[in-house]
Protein backbone atom coordinates (compact mmCIF):
# COMPACT_ATOMS: atom_id res chain seq x y z
CA UNK A 1 0.00 0.00 0.00
CA UNK A 2 1.21 3.32 -1.04
CA UNK A 3 1.82 5.80 1.97
CA UNK A 4 1.54 9.01 -0.74
CA UNK A 5 -2.27 9.05 -0.18
CA UNK A 6 -3.66 11.01 2.70
CA UNK A 7 -6.84 10.34 4.04
CA UNK A 8 -7.24 13.06 6.02
CA UNK A 9 -6.54 15.59 3.14
CA UNK A 10 -9.94 14.46 1.53
CA UNK A 11 -11.76 14.10 4.52
CA UNK A 12 -10.91 17.75 5.80
CA UNK A 13 -12.28 19.13 2.17
CA UNK A 14 -15.85 16.93 2.09
CA UNK A 15 -18.57 19.06 3.22
CA UNK A 16 -19.74 18.61 6.85
CA UNK A 17 -23.20 16.89 5.41
CA UNK A 18 -20.95 14.41 3.57
CA UNK A 19 -19.27 13.56 6.62
CA UNK A 20 -22.67 12.81 8.25
CA UNK A 21 -23.47 10.12 5.76
CA UNK A 22 -24.55 6.79 7.54
CA UNK A 23 -24.14 3.26 5.65
CA UNK A 24 -26.62 0.52 7.13
CA UNK A 25 -26.80 -3.13 6.47
CA UNK A 26 -29.62 -5.49 7.25
CA UNK A 27 -30.76 -8.71 5.55
CA UNK A 28 -34.02 -8.37 3.60
CA UNK A 29 -35.33 -12.14 2.31
CA UNK A 30 -31.80 -13.51 2.84
CA UNK A 31 -30.01 -10.82 0.88
CA UNK A 32 -27.83 -8.09 2.07
CA UNK A 33 -28.98 -4.87 1.92
CA UNK A 34 -26.57 -1.75 2.13
CA UNK A 35 -28.22 2.17 2.67
CA UNK A 36 -27.05 5.01 2.42
CA UNK A 37 -28.59 7.57 4.56
CA UNK A 38 -30.05 10.47 5.36
CA UNK A 39 -31.04 10.23 1.48
CA UNK A 40 -32.38 6.29 1.91
CA UNK A 41 -30.35 5.60 -1.44
CA UNK A 42 -29.17 1.77 -2.00
CA UNK A 43 -25.72 1.16 -2.28
CA UNK A 44 -25.05 -1.28 -5.34
CA UNK A 45 -21.86 -2.85 -5.99
CA UNK A 46 -21.71 -1.65 -10.03
CA UNK A 47 -19.38 1.07 -9.49
CA UNK A 48 -17.14 -0.83 -7.36
CA UNK A 49 -17.17 -4.17 -9.80
CA UNK A 50 -15.90 -1.59 -12.51
CA UNK A 51 -12.76 -1.43 -10.43
CA UNK A 52 -12.27 -5.45 -9.31
CA UNK A 53 -14.50 -7.90 -9.97
CA UNK A 54 -15.05 -9.58 -6.05
CA UNK A 55 -18.70 -10.51 -6.15
CA UNK A 56 -20.68 -10.35 -8.84
CA UNK A 57 -23.77 -11.82 -6.62
CA UNK A 58 -23.60 -9.17 -4.37
CA UNK A 59 -22.42 -7.73 -0.89
CA UNK A 60 -21.49 -9.54 2.34
CA UNK A 61 -19.93 -8.67 5.89
CA UNK A 62 -19.12 -10.61 9.09
CA UNK A 63 -15.86 -12.20 7.65
CA UNK A 64 -13.31 -11.95 5.30
CA UNK A 65 -14.28 -12.90 2.27
CA UNK A 66 -15.11 -12.04 -1.76
CA UNK A 67 -18.20 -10.59 -0.54
CA UNK A 68 -17.05 -8.21 2.38
CA UNK A 69 -14.14 -7.11 0.42
CA UNK A 70 -16.72 -6.12 -2.56
CA UNK A 71 -18.73 -4.47 0.09
CA UNK A 72 -15.38 -2.51 1.35
CA UNK A 73 -14.48 -1.59 -2.42
CA UNK A 74 -17.90 -0.31 -2.65
CA UNK A 75 -18.38 1.91 0.69
CA UNK A 76 -14.94 3.27 0.17
CA UNK A 77 -15.85 4.64 -3.26
CA UNK A 78 -18.91 5.69 -2.31
CA UNK A 79 -17.76 7.86 0.20
CA UNK A 80 -14.69 9.15 -1.22
CA UNK A 81 -15.55 9.81 -4.75
CA UNK A 82 -11.92 8.59 -5.17
CA UNK A 83 -11.13 5.57 -6.77
CA UNK A 84 -7.10 5.19 -6.02
CA UNK A 85 -7.85 5.90 -2.18
CA UNK A 86 -10.61 3.54 -2.53
CA UNK A 87 -8.53 0.96 -4.60
CA UNK A 88 -5.32 1.18 -2.12
CA UNK A 89 -7.57 1.31 1.01
CA UNK A 90 -10.29 -1.51 0.66
CA UNK A 91 -8.39 -4.83 1.36
CA UNK A 92 -7.35 -3.12 5.21
CA UNK A 93 -10.72 -1.37 4.76
CA UNK A 94 -12.44 -4.76 4.83
CA UNK A 95 -10.47 -6.60 7.09
CA UNK A 96 -10.76 -3.80 9.88
CA UNK A 97 -14.06 -3.35 9.46
CA UNK A 98 -16.44 -5.33 7.32
CA UNK A 99 -15.20 -8.40 8.30
CA UNK A 100 -16.16 -7.44 12.10
CA UNK A 101 -19.49 -5.55 10.98
CA UNK A 102 -22.81 -7.51 12.42
CA UNK A 103 -26.44 -7.32 12.53
CA UNK A 104 -27.37 -6.84 16.13
CA UNK A 105 -29.33 -5.19 18.30
CA UNK A 106 -33.19 -4.59 18.23
CA UNK A 107 -33.44 -3.74 14.46
CA UNK A 108 -30.91 -6.38 13.25
CA UNK A 109 -28.40 -3.64 11.82
CA UNK A 110 -24.97 -2.43 11.42
CA UNK A 111 -23.84 1.05 11.15
CA UNK A 112 -20.66 2.52 9.80
CA UNK A 113 -20.85 6.75 9.80
CA UNK A 114 -18.49 8.86 7.85
CA UNK A 115 -16.92 9.34 10.87
CA UNK A 116 -16.30 5.79 11.24
CA UNK A 117 -14.69 4.96 7.82
CA UNK A 118 -12.90 8.21 8.38
CA UNK A 119 -11.47 6.86 11.40
CA UNK A 120 -10.42 3.86 9.94
CA UNK A 121 -8.77 5.07 7.02
CA UNK A 122 -6.42 7.43 9.59
CA UNK A 123 -6.01 4.14 11.24
CA UNK A 124 -4.67 2.08 8.36
CA UNK A 125 -2.68 5.06 6.86
CA UNK A 126 -1.11 5.39 9.72
CA UNK A 127 -0.54 0.94 10.17
CA UNK A 128 1.08 1.50 6.52
CA UNK A 129 3.70 4.20 7.22
CA UNK A 130 4.57 3.24 11.15
CA UNK A 131 8.10 2.29 10.88
CA UNK A 132 9.03 -1.67 11.28
CA UNK A 133 10.49 -2.90 14.92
Amino acid sequence: MSGTIDPQSFEQTRPESERNVVYVGYRQRGRAIVEKLPEQERLTPERSLELANHSPSGFEWGYGGSGPAQLALALLVDYTDEEDVALARYTEFKNEVVSQLDCTGPDRRWRLTGSDIDAALRETSDDAVAPSL
